[in-house]
């Protein structure tokens, strides 16, 4: 009804990345068949949308600025690659819990519904090979978007310094698993604080900074 990729405000934007992240994993299911892993991206997705509820559900005018092809195409990379990562995050968290009873020898209800180790290292690898080059096609056609609207490609705006932050964090953990060898509980770990940034720069930000990319 609205006419345009629903992001333009926090309502929208954050149903979105709910249903980026249902659709990435129905996807990813397609292949892994980790059931059990919806267990741990429902509650992401239902937060999502419970907060989406608490924020003002009126469809209004694009802004001038938004009115460009850009919009969509930014939106799509960034968003799934964002539901990628999240992705990552609760596999990361499987992780941390199946590696903890295997450690401590005390097996508790999700041994046997867990993936092996290995299952959910991979899982995460290949949620991190997908969901970095998005990010970065993300933040570059933001970039040429951002050229064409307020003639420059970098204003180090709070959300375009956050989202590089972000980057430089995932970029660091591909260059680490693909030569240092990082595997299991580093690239776990490394998956959880890479999506605490992106929180931030996807919700803190725009609640509290101010900047070309906040919300109205």
């Amino acid at each position: 009804e609205a006419g345009h990729t629903p992001i333009t405000n926090l309502h929208e934007s954050l149903s979105f990345f709910a249903w980026s992240i249902v659709g990435v994993y129905l996807l990813l299911h397609l292949k892994y068949r980790v059931e059990v892993l919806a267990a741990f991206i429902s509650p992401v997705a239902a937060v999502l949308i419970i907060l989406s509820s608490l924020f003002p559900k009126d469809i209004l005018p694009l802004a001038p600025v938004l009115e460009s092809y850009w919009l969509p195409i930014h939106v799509i990379f960034a968003f799934i690659g964002n539901a990628m990562f999240t992705i990552a995050f609760a596999v990361g968290v499987m992780y941390l819990i199946q590696e903890r009873q295997i450690k401590s020898k005390k097996i508790g209800p999700f041994y046997y519904r867990l993936p092996a180790l290995k299952v959910l290292d991979d899982l995460n690898y290949r949620c991190l090979t997908f969901g970095f080059p998005l990010l970065t096609l993300g933040i570059i056609s933001g970039s040429v978007w951002a050229e064409s609207a307020w003639g420059s490609y970098w204003s180090w705006d709070p959300k375009e310094t956050w989202s590089l932050i972000t980057w430089f964090l995932y970029a660091a953990l591909l260059h680490g698993r693909l030569t240092g060898g990082w595997r299991g509980r580093r690239a776990a770990i490394f998956a959880i604080v890479g999506f605490g940034a992106l929180v931030f720069s996807f919700l803190g930000v725009n609640l509290l900074l101010t900047g070309l990319h906040s919300y109205n």
